[in-house]
C-alpha cells in the first residue's frame, strides 16, 4: 500500500497560498495607508477646500433697478419681484413625461422642454421660463413634481404703468435686465445698480440648507427724474393719435418744450409700441421719428434765415422785396411761388411764405453767410440730448454749394433736419436768441421717498450754448412776422382764444423715389407753434411724413390744429394766464 494513499494534492499548495494572500492584502493595506498619510500631509488644504466648495457656493444678489419718473413724481417705470422657473437636468429621470407636464403649466411646448433637458444632462441649473406670472407660477406649485428636479428664483421683471406711454423715450430692459433703447439704455449705468452676493449651505444632494452670510449687499439703481410732464404727454399722444387717424401720415411726431429752460415736456412718435409687451412690436415702430428722422424742413426753417440777415444788418425790418408775380428766374433755374405775389414787406415774406422772397435774401446774404447761419442755429450736429440713436441731420459741405443752394437753402431745402433739432432752433428764437442744449432728465435720487415734487426741476436752466442771434432780432421775428402768420397767414388754424399765438407752417415736398426729382404729392407738413408770444412758456412742433388722405396737405392744415390743441392744453396745465392784454399794451 502506498504512503500516499488518501492524501489531497491541494493541501501541499494551502499554507504558501494563504500566506500570499495575507501578505497581498497587508502591502494593499500598507498602500492606502501611505496614500492616506500622503493625502493628509500634502493635499490636505487642497482637498478641504474642494469639499468646502461642494458644500458651500456664492450667489449673486440681484440689485432693484431704479424707477423713472417724471417730473411732478409720477412713475413712469418700475421694478417689482417675479419668480422664474428652472430645472435640474441630472436629476429628471422621465424627461418626457416631466417636461410635458411642466409645458401644460406654463404654455410652452413639451417637446421643447425635453430637447432642452436633453441637451444639457450634466447641468445642475437650466432656465426654462423667465420672469412667470402668478398664475403660471400657482399651476407649478400644483403639479407637484420632485422638489430636487426644478425651482424658482426670484427676479426682477420691468414695468411701464402707463403703458406705451412716452415709450420711445423710455425705452425697456430686456430678460437679463439690460436697458434697450431711450433712457433705459442712457442711463442703465444709473439705473441698473450693483449686484450683490451671498454664501449658501448645501447639503450632499446639493439643495440649499441655509444662508451663510451676505458677503457683499447690492445697491440698488437710482431714481431718475425727467423734465417730461405726463399730463402734457397724454394731450400730446391723443392729438397725435387724432392726426394719424384723420391723415393717416406714414409717421408723425410731436414736440412740447418750455423754451427758457429747453426742457422737454413732452415727446410723442408714431407708430408706436408696449414696453411691457415688446414681443409683437412692427420694426416701424421701434424707431423714434422726433431724433432719429430726417427731412427738409421747407417753410420753418424761413425765419432763422430772416433773423440771420437781420442780425447782420443785410437787410432792415422796414425792407420790401418785389416777388415777381410767382416766377422768379435764379440763373438756369425758375423759382415760383404758391401765388402771384408783387411787392412784399419783410413780414410780408414770411407771413404769406415767399420762396422768392426769401431766394432775394439768399442772394443777399450770399452762400458764405448762408452756411454761417445753418451752423449757428445747431443744424448739422446732434442737439446735445439724452437720447441715444439721435441723427445729426444732413449739411452738404460749404464748397459743396452752388447757386442753387441760394435759393433753396432760404426755402427749407438741400438740408435735412430732425426734429428736436428744428424746435430747439425754434425755442433759441423764442427766448431771446439763446441757444440750448435739451434736456430730457434733471437729477438722480437713491430713493422715490427723497423726491419732492415742489422742488420742481424747470426751475434750473440749461446751459446756454451760444447767442445766435440779439435778443431785440429774436423778440422781433417772433413777436412780428410769427404772430402775423398765426393772426393773419398761413397759420390761421392755431389761433387760440386768450393767447397770442406765434408760428410757422412747413410743406415740404420728398423726392420721388423713381424720377429723383421733388414730388408733388409726397410731403412732410410741419407746423411749430408758441405762446404766449411776449413772454412764451411752452413751444410745441408737430411732424407728419406723407399725409394720405385728401389732398391738401399744407402744414397748416395737416399739423396746425394739432399743435394748436397741445398748446392749449399745455398752457392751461401750466396755469399761463391770458396774454391778451399785455399783447394790446405792448403794441401800444
Amino acid at each position: 500500500m502506498s504512503t500516499t494513499a488518501g492524501r489531497n494534492p491541494l493541501n501541499e499548495f494551502g499554507p504558501w497560498r494563504v500566506r500570499l494572500v495575507v501578505l497581498l492584502l497587508f502591502l494593499v493595506g500598507v498602500a492606502l495607508a501611505g496614500r492616506l498619510v500622503q493625502l493628509q500631509s500634502s493635499r490636505q488644504y487642497d482637498l478641504a477646500g474642494r469639499a468646502q466648495r461642494q458644500r458651500f457656493y456664492t450667489e449673486s444678489i440681484p440689485a432693484r433697478p431704479g424707477d423713472v419718473i417724471d417730473r411732478r413724481g409720477r412713475l413712469l417705470a418700475t421694478s417689482i419681484i417675479t419668480p422664474s422657473l428652472y430645472v435640474v437636468p441630472e436629476r429628471i429621470d422621465d424627461a418626457d413625461t416631466f417636461a410635458g407636464r411642466l409645458g401644460g403649466a406654463i404654455g410652452i411646448d413639451g417637446d421643447w422642454i425635453r430637447r432642452r433637458v436633453d441637451q444639457h444632462r450634466d447641468k445642475q441649473f437650466l432656465w426654462i421660463k423667465r420672469r412667470l406670472s402668478t398664475e403660471e407660477a400657482e399651476a407649478v406649485r400644483r403639479l407637484e413634481l420632485p422638489a430636487e428636479t426644478w425651482g424658482f428664483r426670484n427676479e426682477f421683471l420691468r414695468r411701464y404703468p402707463q403703458g406705451s406711454l412716452a415709450a420711445h423715450i423710455l425705452g425697456l430692459r430686456d430678460v437679463d435686465g439690460i436697458g434697450r433703447g431711450g433712457l433705459e439704455q442712457k442711463f442703465d449705468h444709473i439705473l441698473r445698480g450693483r449686484d450683490g452676493e451671498r454664501l449658501l449651505d448645501r447639503d450632499a444632494r446639493g439643495r440649499v440648507i441655509g444662508v451663510v452670510d451676505v458677503t457683499e449687499p447690492p445697491q440698488n439703481g437710482q431714481t431718475v427724474v425727467l423734465t417730461l410732464d405726463t399730463v402734457i404727454q397724454l394731450h400730446a399722444e391723443r392729438a397725435l393719435d387724432a392726426l394719424m387717424e384723420e391723415w393717416k401720415p406714414k409717421s408723425a411726431c410731436a414736440i412740447v418744450m418750455d423754451p427758457r429752460t429747453c426742457e422737454v415736456l413732452a415727446m410723442v412718435s408714431r407708430p408706436t409700441f408696449d414696453p411691457n409687451d415688446p414681443s409683437h412690436v412692427a420694426l416701424t415702430a421701434w424707431k423714434n421719428t422726433s431724433i432719429a428722422a430726417v427731412y427738409e424742413p421747407g417753410s420753418t426753417f424761413k425765419p432763422f434765415v430772416v433773423a440771420w440777415a437781420l442780425n447782420k444788418g443785410i437787410i432792415k425790418r422796414n425792407e420790401s422785396f418785389h416777388c415777381e408775380h410767382g416766377e422768379y428766374r435764379m440763373g438756369a433755374r425758375v423759382l415760383h411761388d404758391h401765388h402771384p405775389f408783387g411787392e412784399l414787406s419783410l413780414t410780408d415774406v414770411l407771413v404769406k411764405s415767399s420762396n422768392i422772397g426769401m431766394a432775394k435774401i439768399g442772394e443777399k446774404l450770399t452762400n458764405a453767410e448762408l452756411y454761417r447761419a445753418v451752423i449757428a442755429f445747431g443744424f448739422g450736429r446732434k442737439t446735445g440730448s439724452e437720447l441715444p440713436g439721435e441723427l445729426d441731420g444732413i449739411v452738404r459741405p460749404r464748397e459743396k454749394w452752388d447757386g442753387y443752394s441760394t435759393g433753396s437753402i432760404p426755402m427749407g431745402q438741400e438740408i435735412a433736419v430732425t426734429p428736436l433739432q428744428l424746435i430747439t432752433a425754434h425755442a433759441a428764437l423764442a427766448n431771446g436768441g439763446r441757444l440750448m442744449n435739451p434736456r430730457l432728465v434733471t437729477r438722480y435720487v437713491d430713493e422715490l421717498s427723497e423726491f419732492d415734487e415742489h422742488n420742481l426741476p424747470g426751475e434750473s436752466t440749461a446751459p446756454i450754448v451760444s447767442q445766435t442771434v440779439l435778443p431785440e432780432v429774436a423778440q422781433w421775428v417772433v413777436r412780428g412776422p410769427m404772430t402775423d402768420v398765426v393772426s393773419r397767414g398761413t397759420g390761421k388754424k392755431a389761433q387760440l382764444e386768450g393767447y397770442t399765438v406765434f408760428g410757422k407752417t412747413g410743406t415740404a415736398q420728398k423726392p420721388d423715389p423713381e424720377t429723383g426729382e421733388y414730388s408733388s404729392k409726397l410731403h412732410v407738413s410741419s407746423f411749430v407753434a408758441g405762446a404766449p408770444a411776449y413772454d412764451p412758456r411752452a413751444i410745441v412742433l408737430v411732424v407728419a411724413d406723407e399725409p394720405s388722405v385728401g389732398h391738401n396737405h399744407y402744414g397748416g392744415s395737416v399739423a396746425a390744429p394739432a399743435a394748436a390743441d397741445i398748446l392749449l392744453k399745455t398752457l392751461a396745465h401750466l396755469h399761463v394766464p391770458s396774454d391778451k392784454a399785455a399783447s394790446r399794451a405792448a403794441l401800444k
